[in-house]
């Protein structure tokens, strides 16, 4: 006897498992915590087994779930693809994505690539700026999708992933060993600040080395291993490294890379870029904790 799988009963475990929990899962997909415990409670009976452990005070995954998740993604994905693939060609228009300069790689590319191939007649535009006037654009109007770089999140962030900053130096660099520490940073970057601050508390002598508000002249700086500078992690240049300094600088905090997408940018156009970013830094996401608190179901 052939089995179906209810696809809309998928999602929601997706959802659940990628929002820590079932209000938050709901909000995503507009619809009533109800409608989608009652989703997972269908999927539960299909299976004769418990996919969320609901024994503490939030819910998680049990292992059968997280293995059930694994097909439901790529399920998922290939549902999404065929319909878009298939029906999106008359779309067209334009999206404005606002992104920090720093972040743009190494997922950005990827999203975008599968977002052309899905709307092939919808421009993306990518306003690449810092995260502070990516906010204030964001709070008036001006883009409907941003990402940024924040130390915790705002009201209606999505958060992610998180990493920690690094210390950043050329390949097989050694300036970093050297008195005084020649920093480099924008004058704009956020990590600025957190850079200076590490230095200041500790008992390294170190100097700015560049007055600039161009990365490129940072990056090229660094690369020409006259600087160090900090980045988030993975997020460095091919030619640029963290350093290896075994303790020997002081440590620097972690940020949130955050979504924020407004109530405007609800075109199934827009969802589906929403959606190809979100599935960029998944892979992220699982190996990170969640600042959120598990919600109830």
């Amino acid at each position: 006897m052939v089995r179906n799988l209810d696809l809309t009963a998928l999602r929601s475990l997706v959802a659940i498992a990628d929002c820590g929990g079932v209000t938050r899962a709901a909000s995503r997909l507009n619809f009533t915590q109800s409608a989608v415990s009652m989703q997972i409670k269908r999927l539960e009976e299909a299976f004769d087994m418990p996919l969320l452990d609901r024994t503490g005070r939030g819910v998680a995954l049990t292992s059968n779930g997280e293995q059930l998740v694994s097909y439901a993604r790529r399920m998922l994905s290939l549902n999404d693809e065929a319909i878009d693939r298939l029906t999106a060609h008359d779309y067209a228009g334009e999206i404005m994505l606002g992104v920090p300069h720093d972040i743009i790689y190494p997922h950005i590319p990827e999203a975008l690539r599968r977002f052309n191939a899905a709307f092939p007649r919808v421009r993306v535009n990518i306003v690449s700026s810092w995260s502070r006037e990516l906010i204030d654009k964001f709070a008036h109007g001006q883009i409907g999708i941003i990402l940024t770089t924040e130390r915790g999140f705002g009201e209606g962030a999505e958060v992610l992933t998180q990493k920690p900053l690094l210390w950043i130096g050329a390949q097989g660099g050694s300036c970093w060993r050297r008195r005084p520490l020649r920093f480099a940073s924008a004058r704009q970057c956020l990590f600025r600040a957190a850079g200076v601050r590490a230095l200041e508390g500790s008992a390294i002598s170190w100097e700015m080395a560049v007055d600039s508000e161009s990365d490129r002249t940072i990056e090229a700086t660094v690369r020409a291993d006259l600087a160090i500078c900090v980045m988030l992690e993975g997020t460095e240049a091919p030619f640029l490294e963290p350093v290896a300094h075994d303790g020997a600088l002081p440590e620097l905090p972690g940020y949130s890379v955050n979504l924020y997408v407004s109530e405007a940018a609800n075109g199934r156009a827009e969802q589906a870029l929403v959606e190809f970013v979100r599935d960029a830094y998944r892979h992220d996401l699982s190996q990170a904790p969640s600042p959120h608190p598990v919600a109830a179901p």
